[in-house]
């Protein structure tokens, strides 16, 4: 018996997409923050909240998919164990209950 994978529903496409807005929008928040008119501690703090920001979206990113993946990995394991139950069952056995 063997179990296929499951197939990712984003495409090329979409991942690409959110690439590109991934990078337009860090870029204009960053253009932003350089032509704020504010002293330079400022900006520097903008600019340090901004990659906090974005670092934090990454992590929370990994951990969401990691999450996933492990749910998936133990689904496979239970449906593998029940296909195995399924199979090994013979309903027309006379054994004792």
């Amino acid at each position: 018996m063997t179990t296929q994978a499951p197939q990712s529903a984003s495409t090329t496409a979409f991942f690409v997409q959110a690439i590109i807005s991934f990078a337009v929008s860090s870029v204009a928040v960053c253009i932003g923050i350089i032509y704020l008119p504010v002293q330079t501690w400022v900006r520097a703090f903008l600019a340090l909240g901004l990659l906090y920001v974005i670092t934090s979206t990454f992590t929370l990113a990994k951990c969401v998919r990691d999450k996933q993946e492990s749910q998936a990995i133990t689904n496979r394991a239970d449906k593998a164990r029940l296909d195995k139950l399924l199979t090994e069952h013979d309903p027309y056995s006379t054994q004792k209950l």
